[in-house]
């Protein structure tokens, strides 16, 4: 089977195609044929080699050379243990490795909805866990509450503007001028367009701030947030190859000690209960994933820059054939 496949840290480039050998599933996993899967900033850290992410998978060159968690697919086949899926059976959810043709699972699945397409399902596990985690359960969020997302237009920002208001929050996104009407259209109430207004110099306040972008500092984003106000942080500036974007996390949680305002940053875990979730609002139309473009596994590389460019629209989404 192909998957792609990479060495040696550094640009998109280092990402090749390969012909490896096929998984068999265990008695208690399935195989999967991957329909598609889609490009998140932490397989683009992996690949560029930040040093933190060496430290996990080998100074020098990769341990580990596959990449890829989101996918979707169609069973292949099933071992003998497995009860709940059959062959044909369409699904979606995470594995590492998802940037192949076939992966074996055996945690993690669950039935694609039937009014999301593959590329939709493909990009839901990273994005979609990272934004419902962040909004509910780190920013504490409420019915009636005032949610602020900067980088509202990117994949977990697209996520959080629905998910936001499907929990029953009143929503003011930041974008630029070209994702103004796309993330009109996903319901906000308030759209800020950054190349025009400050969205720290508004006058108004929120209750959570929901930070993907990183683009302001601490003492200007307190200014829109009210006493004992969540301001979780998702998403920040590359920064360097050391520490990356955590110099600006780092930074913002020094500089926030002593508020009233709880700074908080996570990495999203992958939950059961949230999956269903999450599958609810797909199947009622409250959330709908948003894909900018669909990259064929052999130009994973174009995929990879498309990300690191830092200005999709929605998620970026990788297929196979």
């Amino acid at each position: 089977m192909k998957a792609a496949v990479y060495r040696s840290y550094g640009p998109p480039e280092v990402l090749t195609i390969e012909e490896i050998e096929k998984p068999a599933p265990k008695d208690d996993e399935i195989l999967v044929k991957i329909r598609a899967s889609s490009v998140n900033p932490a397989e683009w850290y992996g690949m560029t080699g930040l040093f933190l992410a060496r430290l996990g998978n080998g100074l020098l060159k990769p341990k580990d050379t596959r990449l890829g968690v989101d996918y979707a697919g169609v069973v292949e086949t099933v071992g003998k243990d497995i009860t709940l899926f059959k062959p044909g059976d369409e699904i979606y959810g995470a594995r590492s490795g998802a940037f192949a043709e076939y992966v074996c699972v055996k945690n993690h699945i669950y039935p694609k909805p039937a009014n999301i397409t593959f590329e939709q399902a493909g990009s839901a596990a990273v994005a979609a866990m990272t934004a419902l985690q962040g909004l509910r359960d780190h920013g504490k969020l409420q019915a009636g509450q005032k949610v602020l997302i900067n980088g509202a237009s990117g994949g977990v920002g697209t996520y959080a503007v629905q998910i936001a208001k499907a929990l029953g929050a009143e929503v003011t996104a930041v974008c630029s001028t070209r994702n103004v009407d796309m993330i009109r259209s996903l319901s906000a109430d308030h759209v800020i367009d950054y190349t025009k207004e400050d969205f720290t110099n508004t006058g108004k306040r929120y209750d959570i701030l929901l930070d993907i972008a990183g683009s302001r500092p601490w003492r200007e984003c307190k200014r829109v947030l009210n006493p004992n106000a969540h301001y979780v942080i998702v998403g920040a500036p590359k920064g360097n190859r050391v520490i990356g974007p955590l110099g600006f996390i780092i930074k913002t949680r020094l500089a926030s000690l002593g508020a009233s305002q709880k700074v908080i940053f996570f990495v999203a875990s992958f939950k059961r209960e949230d999956f269903l979730l999450l599958n609810d609002m797909f199947e009622r139309g409250q959330v709908k994933p948003v894909v900018e473009k669909a990259y064929p596994l052999e130009k994973i590389s174009e995929a990879m820059r498309h990300l690191g460019t830092g200005h999709a629209k929605g998620k970026i989404a990788v297929t196979m054939r």
